[in-house]
Parts: structure tokens; C-alpha cells; sequence
């Protein structure tokens, strides 16, 4: 019989017929795909783990470095300091801690403005990227106690801005507008006499959300004393001297806290003030506002608005005439003309006098 061409080894196997014994070829079983996918998941899971926590680490957000330049400002309710935010990060959320020490003026990916307020002090700065801790950096506002025009008015309450000027015209004459309409019990009870009208004014449009933009009342450094009530230029030692008040009269309104801008109606803009001084009465200095064109009845008539105070058993009323009528009232005392005697001139408040004007003597 012919040799086989397979040797025989373990492997081999003898065929059941007695003939030769044949090697027993390798085999496996094949997998199924399932069973294959199944047994390669875990391998599959943890590199796909290990991929996202590497793309994680790479996106993961860092702290910023914060850089203020400069650090400290005048509380000037003005002056700004550049926030430097490194690296530039889009979506950063800057928040200062305390908004009457400064306010933020803008922002941008790598940096932001922030503006003094008037109250001197200290303030965090912070800026907040999600899933990373809050970065901060202090602010010191400097105390600014100038007063450029040494009219006793310190310069942090001068708005010095158009805008704010202007705003508090506006709300000046409209809120004492207002209370002329109002009926006499919903009107605001302080309101007795010609002074009290235009000191309810006055603090009520400082104190509106809306109408200025530098400070609000009473968050100053005066607080709430805001009238000059002793003669003098403003001295740091006037926030706690008893130099400004509360209350002030006419007279004191005159001579303290505004400046005369002529004799002539003609330079008076909305929100000024008209002053008289008689020689009889129980109160000798009055007062008056120069409304302009009345913003609650638009007729195209120049507005003046008084309180009369009290007079005989009476309360007194409030009065609001065309200018025509003033100049024509048959008292010619109360004629705001410059050959009136009487007439002490249109006067304005000092806070809207800007440092660059020149004090009146």
C-alpha cells in the first residue's frame, strides 16, 4: 500500500475501515456577529471614554487673568478703568458688587469699561465663565471733593452730561407739573408754599430711576441732606457739619443752591427758577419755576408754575400762568421784567452749572 503523504501524529485519526489514519485538519467554530460585537463593546466603551474625556480636557474653559487698568479712580460718577479679561472669552458675564461705587459701562470678549459712581469706597469685580470658578479683582474709587465753581456745590453733583441735563429738565418740571392736576387730597402733603413745591421737585427727579444717570437720590455722599443751607465753597467737612439739610426756604434756595443767569425771562430754559423779593409779608423771598411748553397739555404755550403758601385763614394754592399773563399781572411787583425792582432775576440750579463755567460774584 502506498505511504501516506500526511504523517501521523496526534492529530491523526484512524477511519473506522481499518485504513490509514488521516490527520485532523484545524477547525474553529465561526463566531456569530453578535456574539463578536458583544465581546469587543467593553474594549469599544472605554476608548470612546477615554476620547471624550481627552476632547473635554482640551475644551475645558480656563479662569481668566483679570487686569485693571488703572486700578484706582476718582468718584467722580465719570471717570472709567479698563477690565482686561485674558484670554478673550465670549459670553463672560462681568457683575460689580457694589453698583454705587461703579457701574459697568460696556463689555466685550476681552475686556470691559467700568464707571465710577460718586461714592468713594471699594468694590469687587467679578467675571463668570460657566463650569469654571469666578474670577475678581478690586476697584478703589478715590473720594472727589472739588467744587470748580466755589459756589458751595461739590462737583460730584453737577451733571456735567447733556443727556442728564436735560433729563432732569424734563422730569423737574413735569413731576412739579403734576401736582398742579393732581386733586388736593391725592396731592403730595409737604407741598405748603412756593419753596416746599420746588424742593419736592427737585429730590423727586434726582431720585427717579430714569432721569439721570450719574447718581440717584439719596445714594450720594450727602445722602439725604441735598440743599446747601451755610454760605461758603464746599469743604470735605461739609458732609457732616451740618452745611447741607433737608429743608431749605426760598431765600436759602436762592442764594445757596442756584445761580443767577440774568434779569430777563428770555434766558430762562425749563426747570429754571424766578425769584422775587418783597418788602412786606411774613416771607419776603418767592419763587417760582419756568415750565417752558407744558408737557401734560400741548397747546404750544410758556408755562410758570408757584404755589402762593398761605395767606390769611387760607392753605394757599398752586398757580401755573402763561408767561403773557405773568408779564401782564396787575400786580406789577410779581412781573418778571428787568425794570421790576422786585424781581431778583431767572436763577439755576447750581448742579447744572458745569465746571467749565465761569462762578458768578
Amino acid at each position: 500500500m502506498a505511504k501516506s503523504p500526511y504523517p501521523c501524529n496526534a492529530a491523526c485519526f484512524t477511519a473506522p475501515w481499518g485504513g490509514q489514519s488521516w490527520p485532523q485538519p484545524p477547525f474553529r467554530r465561526p463566531q456569530p456577529a453578535k456574539s463578536r460585537l458583544r465581546a469587543e463593546l467593553p474594549a469599544l466603551r472605554c476608548n470612546l471614554l477615554a476620547l471624550l474625556l481627552a476632547l473635554t480636557a482640551c475644551h475645558k474653559p480656563t479662569t481668566p487673568h483679570l487686569t485693571l487698568h488703572p486700578n484706582q479712580i476718582l468718584a467722580d460718577g465719570y471717570e472709567t478703568a479698563t477690565l482686561q479679561i485674558d484670554p478673550p472669552t465670549p459670553g463672560a458675564i462681568v457683575t460689580i458688587a457694589n453698583p454705587r461705587i461703579a457701574t459697568l459701562a460696556q463689555t466685550a470678549p476681552a475686556e470691559a469699561s467700568i464707571q465710577a459712581g460718586v461714592n468713594p469706597g471699594r468694590t469687587q469685580i467679578r467675571v463668570a465663565i460657566p463650569n469654571t470658578p469666578v474670577a475678581e479683582i478690586v476697584l478703589q474709587t478715590l473720594p472727589f471733593y472739588r467744587d470748580s465753581a466755589e459756589d458751595g456745590t461739590p462737583d460730584f453733583m453737577r451733571l456735567q452730561d447733556d443727556r442728564d441735563q436735560q433729563q432732569f429738565r424734563r422730569y423737574f418740571t413735569r413731576l412739579a407739573e403734576a401736582q398742579y392736576f393732581e386733586p388736593l387730597a391725592a396731592r403730595a402733603p409737604e407741598i405748603n408754599d412756593c419753596a416746599a413745591l420746588i424742593r419736592y421737585a427737585y429730590r423727586e427727579a434726582l431720585r427717579t430711576p430714569t432721569a439721570i444717570a450719574k447718581y440717584r437720590y439719596p445714594f450720594t455722599p450727602l445722602g439725604a441732606a441735598l440743599f446747601r443751607v451755610r454760605p461758603g465753597a464746599f469743604q470735605p467737612s461739609d458732609l457732616t457739619d451740618g452745611s447741607f439739610a433737608q429743608f431749605a426756604d426760598a431765600k436759602t434756595l436762592c442764594r445757596l443752591n442756584a445761580h443767577l443767569e440774568g434779569r430777563m425771562l428770555s434766558a430762562a430754559m425749563p426747570g429754571d427758577l424766578l425769584f422775587f423779593h418783597q418788602e412786606a409779608g411774613a416771607e419776603r423771598f418767592h419763587s417760582m419755576i419756568y415750565l417752558g411748553e407744558s408737557q401734560l397739555q400741548n397747546d404750544g404755550s410758556r408755562y410758570i408754575l408757584y404755589h402762593t403758601g398761605p395767606g390769611g385763614s387760607g392753605a394757599g394754592e398752586m398757580r401755573r400762568l402763561t408767561v403773557a399773563e405773568l408779564m401782564n399781572f396787575p400786580r406789577t411787583e410779581w412781573r418778571p421784567l428787568a425794570n421790576n425792582p422786585r424781581f431778583l432775576g431767572v436763577f439755576r440750579w447750581n448742579i447744572l452749572r458745569k465746571e467749565i463755567d465761569t462762578p458768578f460774584k
